[in-house]
């Protein structure tokens, strides 16, 4: 299962959870934060966060007006067990959602 988040948003749950600042400028960099988000497991469900095995991130720009005006935004794609059920999947991708909106 995938979602997208842009890359302010991961710098500032970031700055939230650790009281730092970073730089997201590439996949390894989003992919570096995630983990510091994801490691405060009292954020997400334990049981579900197990689950979860690894991510990928991939990276796309969405232009708003302009080529001068754009965002980045970070694919990610979470590989869980495979017998994890696709309640408990949607279940770890909608906490991660809910948790970078209030970010």
């Amino acid at each position: 299962m995938k979602t997208k988040i842009e890359a302010e948003k991961i710098v500032n749950a970031v700055k939230k959870i650790d009281g730092i600042e970073i730089v997201v400028e590439n996949t390894e960099d989003a992919k570096e934060a995630i983990n510091l988000i994801l490691r405060k497991r009292d954020l997400f469900d334990k049981n579900d966060l197990g689950k979860l095995t690894d991510f990928k991130v991939t990276a796309f720009q969405k232009y708003e007006t302009s080529a001068v005006n754009y965002k980045i935004i970070f694919l990610l794609e979470f590989l869980f067990e495979e017998e994890t059920s696709l309640d408990t999947k949607v279940s770890m991708i909608k906490g991660i959602q809910e948790f970078f909106e209030k970010v």
